[in-house]
């Protein structure tokens, strides 16, 4: 715990922006979004920090998004992610640097990350946060967190630890407008990983469609898992990525990454195929984000039903095989 004076040293929000295959993550870009929203409020600046290798080009991409200044740690050691490294690299910057507000992406490395880098700096973590705000009171985060399964939302802040940290669920917050004539200012950050004992030997790419990039999802519910086959048939054959409900999550047909709903990822493609889900209020919270939703579901008086733009009722087992020899036959 750090004393009043410790805590009034602390300024401005820092975000910590992930890459992939050469463009930030959107997930990153939505939290930058929001902090923007934040640093008005505060009347504060946004930085961005961003670690890896011959990344700099991000740096101007960050700024036209939202953030004031942006840290760059660049170096063949930071070229893949490891948690030691990039823990090491990021408690020196926020040292450094004093951030009031340090927020990441509920991502892999996010989630990895986050953890460790609030017990190195002695401070708190609101995980998974699904709601991000100022207590106009007191000018402290407050975030929003799933419980019991999506029913409830606890509020959490942090009172009397610096920075105030959090891990931002993915979807959550739209990607805010690009400006290109927005410019912050890029500064090169001194790297020094320490000693790593972790080696990267291996990374394995995982193939399909990116569900958080996906402009078509299609999300399989408990009525769908006796034809999951069939979905994943029907999901490549539209070039869609693909989703799960919690009960598909809990018996390990898809990887808690792709499970949509408040205790997951919220998704926000212009499409949503829904097949076999009932419609729990902690999944519908998931979908929101989409622009048209399809429902596909045996039973007409279905919860989804209420929340689809249109609705199918229909036997799955009867539908998928008919879709999917009309698609083959395309």
């Amino acid at each position: 715990m750090q004393d009043t004076t410790q805590v009034s040293e602390f300024k401005g929000i820092m975000v910590y922006l992930e890459h992939s295959a050469g463009q930030l993550e959107s997930v990153s870009l939505e939290i930058l979004g929001k902090a923007r929203e934040l640093a008005e409020r505060l009347a504060t600046d946004v930085t961005g920090v961003i670690l890896g290798y011959d990344i700099r080009e991000f740096g101007e991409e960050a700024a036209q998004f939202g953030a004031d200044r942006v840290l760059v740690a660049d170096s063949p050691s930071l070229a893949q992610y490891t948690t030691e490294a990039f823990c090491n690299v990021l408690a020196e910057v926020v040292r450094d640097r004093k951030p009031e507000i340090f927020l990441l992406g509920a991502t892999h490395d996010g989630r990895d990350l986050a953890g460790r880098l609030a017990v190195r700096l002695n401070t708190g973590l609101t995980a998974h946060a699904v709601q991000v705000d100022i207590e106009p009171e007191t000018n402290l985060l407050v975030c929003g967190v799933p419980g019991f399964g999506g029913s409830i939302v606890a509020r959490c802040k942090c009172p009397r630890s610096r920075p105030q940290m959090a891990t931002v669920r993915p979807g959550i917050f739209p990607v805010p407008e690009r400006r290109p004539q927005r410019k912050g200012a890029i500064e090169t950050v001194q790297v020094n990983t320490g000693q790593v004992r972790t080696k990267v030997v291996e990374r394995s790419v995982k193939a399909g469609v990116d569900i958080a990039r996906a402009e078509i999802v299609v999300i399989a519910g408990r009525g769908a898992v006796t034809y999951f086959d069939s979905v994943r048939k029907f999901a490549d054959s539209i070039g869609s990525a693909i989703g799960v409900t919690r009960p598909l999550a809990d018996r390990e047909l898809m990887p808690r990454d792709y499970q949509v709903g408040s205790t997951g990822i919220a998704v926000t493609p212009k499409l949503a195929i829904v097949l076999g889900a009932s419609g729990a209020a902690h999944f519908v919270s998931g979908i929101r984000g989409a622009k048209t939703v399809i429902s596909v579901n045996k039973d007409p008086d279905a919860d989804i039903n209420a929340d689809a733009d249109y609705f199918v009722v229909e036997d799955i087992g009867r539908l998928l095989p008919a879709l999917l020899s009309k698609l083959e036959g395309k």
